[in-house]
């Protein structure tokens, strides 16, 4: 029986959404300027109706496995493992982005040099200390999980209250600063943005962990969803009202959130405070990430989709396997990044690169919801049918628009194209696991019925 109650897998979603990426987002985009705020507003739409599409599938399939189950039950063992190597993909690459950004607050009190080799072990640090409480079980990993959401919601529910009053107009002028048109610098910042909104889905993914899921998984999918977007767009904006996005975009200013409330109540220590929230933030976050690269390939490969390793569970009943690879995968891209990038370009191109492999899962998602509910509707009446399916056109747009903006900024085309480059290599690394797994693999599951 799953362990996680509403609460703990609502402060799952909150977990995996808010970690540290809304609070290093303002300096990822400032070099658009506040146009930001509405590549924010079009991104958090799109979160909306993923987490509005995936409280629907989860009713329908409330076992474990998320967005790659549906792939595989809509479209069959192939594409099922495609997407399920590329949402692996996101989420321990994704972790090392979040390491990254974690870096960024943390040398607000360790490194304020910004030593390579130091940077490198503060990541480390940061991702194998959740793979450790992760290794300890389940019950102790949502209780952590409550927790670390509670004190990382404090200083976004400050930001997005008290900060509105210290907006001033004139910094959100000039509204554009990137030298592109108005849609491209949307597009561009909206990719960014995507990766603060990852992790809507990660209840659905850990459905086996939660009880009575068919009830709470999409009531936590959307809880957790709706609330995040609640005080991202309002924190976001008094950020960016606090502070010009000349100013925002200083790699002194690199904790952005810290730098905000230090220019509310002058000194440091406003800002200290609000750096250790989010030092607390990151780790919650990575302990969750941390549970999600082992629950997804664990359900894989009870199915035959992975080696048979990723589904074996530990005496704590938790797939060991899996945390300890998924966090090593993690940790070898953050060392390969920080030794080729600065900090800067490492967090953006790993940010597009989790966005690509996210969005295309998303994708998938959409096109299985759109197949089954017109196939729900020529079996006979259907509830919801307009609805779900206006829902699922709005997240595969968003989905496809994700990628196509999923480009980086920079001189060189390795580093323009770095997140696909990237993304390319680590989804060709699936191949031969796929072939190798592809005789073992079970029949397709088929799913029927309506999902209102």
């Amino acid at each position: 029986m799953g362990q996680l109650r509403l609460p703990q897998a609502t402060a799952l979603v909150m977990g995996s959404i808010i970690g540290v990426g809304i609070f290093s987002l303002p300096y990822a985009v400032a070099s658009y300027g506040p146009i930001s705020l509405v590549a924010m507003g079009v991104a958090t739409v799109g979160a909306v109706a993923l987490a509005l599409m995936f409280a629907v599938l989860s009713r329908r399939m409330p076992a474990g496995g998320g967005p790659y189950a549906y792939a595989r039950a809509a479209f069959g063992n192939g594409w099922g493992f495609s997407q399920a190597w590329l949402y692996w993909i996101t989420a321990w690459a994704g972790n090392a982005a979040i390491a990254v950004g974690w870096v960024f607050y943390v040398e607000t009190f360790l490194n304020k040099g910004g030593a390579t080799g130091w940077s490198i072990a503060i990541a480390l640090t940061g991702l194998w200390i959740p793979a450790a409480i992760n290794l300890t079980g389940v019950r102790f990993m949502g209780v952590f999980q409550l927790w670390t959401t509670v004190l990382k919601f404090v200083p976004l529910a400050l930001m997005a209250t008290a900060g509105l009053f210290f907006i001033e107009g004139g910094n959100f002028t000039p509204w554009n600063t990137s030298g592109e048109s108005s849609m491209s610098a949307i597009g561009g910042a909206m990719a960014i943005c995507l990766f603060s909104y990852l992790g809507l889905e990660t209840a659905s993914v850990a459905a086996a962990k939660v009880r009575d899921p068919g009830r709470n998984v999409p009531r936590a999918t959307v809880l957790g969803t709706v609330g995040s977007a609640a005080v991202y767009v309002l924190s976001m904006v008094a950020v960016f009202g606090i502070l010009p996005a000349s100013q925002l975009a200083q790699d002194a200013n690199q904790a952005s959130y810290s730098a905000a409330a230090n220019d509310i109540f002058g000194g440091s220590a406003a800002g200290n405070i609000v750096a250790v929230a989010v030092i607390i933030s990151g780790i919650g976050a990575l302990n969750g990430w941390t549970m999600i690269c082992a629950e997804m390939p664990h359900a894989a490969a009870k199915e035959g989709l992975f080696p048979r390793f990723f589904g074996r569970v530990s005496r704590r009943g938790v797939p060991a396997v899996g945390i300890v690879a998924s966090t090593a995968l993690a940790s070898a891209a953050v060392v390969v990044s920080y030794l080729g990038s600065d900090g800067a370009t490492v967090f953006t191109t790993l940010v597009l690169m989790t966005g690509i492999t996210a969005a295309i899962p998303y994708a998938f998602s959409a096109l299985a919801q759109l197949k089954w509910r017109w196939q729900d509707h020529r079996r006979g009446p259907t509830p919801h049918l307009i609805l779900d399916l206006s829902v699922a056109v709005v997240a595969l747009a968003m989905s496809v628009a994700f990628v196509y903006y999923s480009r980086n900024t920079g001189n060189t085309w390795y580093v323009v194209w770095g997140p696909f480059l990237m993304t390319g290599v680590a989804a060709i690394l699936g191949v031969p696991v796929y072939l190798a797994q592809r005789r073992k693999l079970e029949a397709s599951s088929s799913v029927d019925g309506s999902a209102s």
